[in-house]
Formats: C-alpha cells, structure tokens, sequence
C-alpha cells in the first residue's frame, strides 16, 4: 500500500476502563499510528479473543480479586485496585486497544526497518520484551500493555512480526498466537515428551485445545479434561482419553498416574490434581478460570518430589517453533466462529458461555 493512501483514521475497539462489556466501545475515529524507529505498520486481517482479554478488562489480575473470572465476567469486579490489575502488574493505560492476536500484512515501516518488508504477511508475538536489550522477564503484552489487534491497523516492534508463509486465511492464522504460545511455553517449560502422561484441565478453550494438539505432536499420552458435550471434538484434537469436567478426579484416575499436569482452571478441584501426579511429577499452571486461591498441602509437595510451575514469559523460539509447525501443517487452527470486530460486545458474551471448543476470532 503506498504511504499516502495510508489513511489517517481507523475503525477499532477501545477499552475504555475497568469493567463490564459497556467498557468495550467501536469508534471510527481513532488515529493510525505512524511507525517509530524499529517499528511497522500493520494491516489487520484478523483478530481472536482471549481470556486475557476478558481477564484485563474485568481486572481479574488485581489481587484484590480473589474469585474465578466468571463471576465478574460481564459485569466486572467492584473490588479491582486498577493499581495492579494487568499482566505486568501495573495500571493500565487507558483508553487501550486490545487484541493480543494479529494476523495481517505489513504496510509501512519505520526507521531502521528495511521496507523489502513490506507487503509481508506475518504474525505478531503477543508476550514480548519491552525493548530489544529488555531483561529476561521485562516484557510487555500486545494489547495490554501496546495498543493491539482489535482495529484495522496497528504497529508493533518489527523483530515481533515474525512471517509466516501458510494457504490458511487470515481468521484461521489469527487463532493461533496467543492461545498456542501459551500452550507451547507451558510444554516447553515442563519439558514435556513422548515419555509423559499429560492431563490438560480446561481441554476445550482455546489454550487447552492447543495444549492437547501441541502435547500430541511430542508424542505425549494425553487426558483432558472438558465438559461432557465436548468429548468427541476433543478427542477429534488428539487427546487418548476425555474427563468430565465436574468428574472427581480420583475416581477417573488412579493416584500417582500422571507425570505432568497441564493446568489452565485452578479452583476447588486443584488439590485433586497434585494427588493424581506421580512421584517427580510436574504442574504448570498459566490460567485459573475457576479461582486463583488454592489449598496447598506442602507435605504433598515436598513428599513426592513434585516441581510447581508458573508459566507466563516465553523464550523466543517458543513462538519460532510455533510459525515453524504452523508452515508444517503439524498443528491444525481451531476456529469455533467468527465475529466483525464491531460486534466485539457479542462475540465476548458467546465466549463466556464457553459452549464451543477452539477460538471465536474478530475481522476488522
């Protein structure tokens, strides 16, 4: 696109404070950004919802909510300090673009960036440093704490738009960033192989669909655990065995029967997950829908050898691998529905109903 058709205005959704989805509001109004130094510009061809995004504009992560994310999910929390309610613990600036997927065609680029760029397709990572020296954990997320691809444009770091060569359309691409580089970075960080037992909580949203896709790719013996109704499309996805959702957990499996526990819900089941781990077991944890309190025996913990981890920062080769087993076609995208990004008010109260398995995606 040459540089004065760019237009100067742009269509997109603004989060406006903390709250219920009143806060969400599509305007035509808002500035295209130019690209700064390092930078591009994007043209968005498509967006995903993410609980993050509910998570962010409820204000789940301030710790003065102490619920699960359903509770206030449409209406939001009275409760939220603004103070620490983000990823990176800090106020959120507003009004904020959210968006933490995008799929779209680099248009512009800014200084340093070499416009043989330009007219790249590509994908954005959406966990990424802060700057290009920034420390290991110092890092932002794409529509948190950056405007990101809920509009028709948007910029983003140029070493963050990673190409990505694939026949899938821009909907089917935009499911995969976030919600699979999660589940991949959760994977990678427990080492997970074809050695491993892996039991994935929440199975049949977007991250534990990936998880039990990405989990089979390592060759890994997969139980999930998802609402009755969605058994046979996850087993479709590749997991060996299905778990009611409001199953007890011990007498689905035996004690000590898995070796790593996959873990995006949280809540009043959790003790139940560390009991099925097996001696030398690992837990990684990267959500907690159902409430992010917890009963933690410490017996149980240091007895059997058992290794807790949080998974939020990725490394970089995190998202690399996932372009390279998407061009593969190692992985398959999970697209439940799709939205227009006007629509966004819509599309998020079909999410919280959480009667579909994959992801629901925005078009600008």
């Amino acid at each position: 696109m040459p540089t004065d058709s760019i237009p100067t205005t742009m269509s997109g959704v603004v989060l406006t404070g903390h709250g219920g989805l009143d806060q969400l509001e599509y305007r035509h109004d808002l500035p295209v950004l130019e690209p700064k130094t390092g930078e591009v510009l994007i043209k968005v061809g498509a967006s995903a919802i993410n609980n993050t995004d509910i998570n962010t504009r409820i204000g789940w992560y301030s710790k003065a909510v102490q619920s699960g994310t359903d509770t206030g999910a449409t209406q939001g929390f009275s409760d939220v300090d603004a103070g620490d309610a983000t990823w990176s613990g800090a106020a959120l600036s507003f009004p904020r673009v959210q968006g933490a997927d995008c799929c779209g065609e680099i248009i512009a680029v800014g200084a340093g960036v070499d416009a043989a760029r330009i007219g790249e397709r590509v994908l954005v990572r959406p966990m990424h440093p802060s700057c290009e020296h920034a420390a290991t954990y110092d890092f932002i997320t794409f529509g948190s704490e950056r405007d990101g691809g809920y509009a028709q444009y948007t910029t983003a770091p140029a070493r963050e738009a990673f190409t990505i060569q694939s026949d899938l359309t821009d909907a089917q691409l935009a499911s995969f960033p976030c919600a699979y580089s999660t589940a991949e970075g959760m994977l990678e960080k427990a080492a997970v192989d074809a050695n491993d037992r892996v039991l994935i909580t929440g199975a049949s949203g977007g991250v534990g669909s990936a998880a039990v896709q990405l989990a089979k790719r390592r060759g890994a013996y997969v139980i999930a655990i998802c609402g009755a109704e969605k058994k046979a499309q996850v087993e479709a996805l590749g997991a060996d065995e299905v778990i009611a959702r409001d199953a007890p957990l011990a007498q689905a499996l035996d004690s000590e029967s898995v070796s790593v526990v996959v873990d995006l819900v949280a809540g009043g089941q959790w003790p139940q997950l560390l009991d099925v781990l097996q001696r030398g077991g690992r837990y990684v944890a990267s959500g907690a829908i159902a409430g992010p309190i917890v009963e933690l025996d410490v017996r149980t913990l240091y007895l059997k050898d058992l290794s807790l981890f949080g998974s939020t920062w990725q490394p970089r080769q995190v998202f690399a691998n996932l372009i390279r087993y998407i061009e593969a076609g190692e992985i398959k995208p999970q697209v439940a529905a799709r939205f227009d990004l006007a629509d966004i008010q819509q599309a998020q109260a079909v999410f919280l109903e959480k009667k579909y398995v994959g992801k629901l995606v925005l078009t600008p």
